[in-house]
């Protein structure tokens, strides 16, 4: 799909507000807002735009520990893959579940109240997969940069 300075304005914008009105939209991409929300419409419909969230602070909900946790699992296993999978599925602490290269076959981007918590999840969760061979977590101290916006600047110019 090709995407016009029009479209990636758009893009840029919904990124970091995604309930702005159209008619705020409109005005910021200096366009009318009815060929605004034709094309903020095409742009969901073709699934460049996935979908819309609220993104919440975890420390306000009582959420303070942030772990990254790498998981390797049992090679020699045909289901290995496929059990690991299915388990992240069911554990909501996980809010990240990468297929890796390398040395570690998965990486998880896990939150939970106190390092108590976590702790248990490891256990009673992760390490009780047979097919989990070896895990390495790494705690979040400080927050330098989260975000969720994807950089456009790599589209060619329009």
């Amino acid at each position: 799909m090709e995407l016009d300075r029009a479209d990636r304005r758009i893009l840029e914008i919904v990124q970091t507000d995604g309930r702005i009105a159209n008619v705020d939209l409109a005005q910021k991409v200096a366009l009318s807002p009815s060929p605004c929300l034709r094309r903020l419409n095409r742009l969901e419909e073709t699934g460049v735009i996935s979908r819309y969230a609220a993104l919440l602070d975890p420390k306000s909900l009582g959420l303070g520990l942030t772990a990254h946790l790498e998981v390797m699992l049992e090679k020699r296993v045909e289901h290995a893959r496929a059990t690991f999978r299915q388990a992240v599925q069911r554990w909501p602490e996980v809010l990240v579940c990468y297929a890796l290269s390398g040395q570690w076959d998965y990486f998880l981007k896990v939150v939970a109240p106190d390092l108590e918590h976590y702790s248990r999840f490891l256990m009673e969760n992760v390490l009780s997969l047979p097919v989990v061979v070896n895990v390495q977590s790494s705690f979040v101290l400080e927050k330098v940069k989260e975000g969720t916006a994807l950089p456009l600047q790599h589209l060619p110019p329009v």
